[in-house]
């Protein structure tokens, strides 16, 4: 039996996520210099995702 056509997903890669993991985060804050090495990396401040 097949999936009827409206229910299958174009791909999990096309979408675009919105949520960041914590190594991106820092890799954005770290560019921007408002994160330095030794810092907690626990409370981090909000960022967007780079298009």
């Amino acid at each position: 039996m097949s999936i009827h056509p409206s229910l299958k997903t174009q791909g999990a890669t096309s979408e675009k996520r919105n949520v960041l993991k914590r190594f991106e985060r820092v890799d954005i804050l770290r560019k921007d210099g408002r994160y330095k090495d030794g810092q907690k990396v626990w409370g981090l401040p909000k960022t967007k995702p780079v298009p």
